[in-house]
């Protein structure tokens, strides 16, 4: 069959690969278990390039291609633009289509980016594969991975999926930081498990909070307490400056006095 080509796995068996052309590009379209399958697929990419009222919300359960592949090729048709991930480009932003119902925007200039990066989502996480490691989305715009959304950072629209950065509120950019604000004024909280949250101390800006909970970290371990902490960076500081506020900055008795031993750490 036309776009069909056998090919064999490693204990022998056979299987199918689709695959075709379209705006000189070669595009595969998956394997499959039996050539008629691979059949179908082929000739579904056909009828998605040569109909243009085919839209993405006509996928269904029953259509012969993945709905990776279906989103990818009605982009490539209607847009010109070829991505191997499930991108559809609009002009000034892009949608990602982890599956029909769940559907992520995102500004188009991070369109470079995650044409390239396969979203993945586990136990409500959304992450990518880089260099080897699975890196929250997150990381993009500055949220840390620990964040939780309501509290460190917050979707002005109050959609979840829209990743398009004035959309975007970072509330807490810091371990361990938490603002508070009382009287219309706000003021920052850090505190550090140690295990058990100990309140390290209360600081009047976010840079002085998240210099605290390192200020802590140096403490527990000079303490005996060994545990794997992540220190903030602080940027826009210089040595000299960091040093100050560090040598300034009050931490609480608790984390000075604690005692490993009498823990059980």
């Amino acid at each position: 069959m036309k776009g069909v080509y056998k090919a064999q796995k490693k204990d022998g068996s056979i299987y199918c690969r689709a695959s075709f052309t379209y705006k000189n590009k070669h595009i595969s379209l998956g394997s499959f278990d039996t050539e008629l399958e691979a059949g179908y697929a082929y000739a579904e990419a056909g009828r998605l390039v040569g109909d243009t009222g085919i839209t993405i919300d006509d996928y269904t359960e029953n259509s012969a291609l993945a709905f990776e592949k279906w989103v990818i090729i009605i982009n490539f048709r209607d847009n010109g633009l070829y991505f191997p991930t499930p991108i559809y480009a609009r002009p000034k932003f892009f949608y990602y289509y982890l599956s029909p119902a769940y559907v992520l925007k995102f500004d188009i200039d991070d369109l470079f980016y995650f044409s390239s990066h396969k979203i993945m989502k586990r136990q409500g996480h959304l992450f990518v594969a880089d260099y080897g490691m699975q890196v929250s989305i997150l990381s993009r715009y500055d949220i840390k991975s620990f964040a939780v959304a309501g509290r460190d950072y917050v979707f002005l629209n109050g959609d979840d999926t829209d990743f398009r950065r004035q959309n975007l509120k970072i509330i807490n950019r810091y371990q361990g930081v938490y603002a508070t604000t009382s009287k219309g004024r706000t003021k920052y909280k850090a505190k550090i498990n140690v295990p058990g949250y100990y309140v390290i101390g209360t600081y009047h800006s976010e840079t002085e909070a998240a210099i605290a909970y390192n200020k802590a970290i140096d403490i527990l371990k000079g303490n005996g307490v060994n545990r794997n902490y992540t220190p903030n960076y602080v940027d826009g500081l210089s040595p000299s400056a960091y040093a100050d506020i560090y040598s300034k900055l009050k931490i609480s008795d608790k984390i000075i006095n604690y005692n490993k031993n009498r823990d059980g750490i």
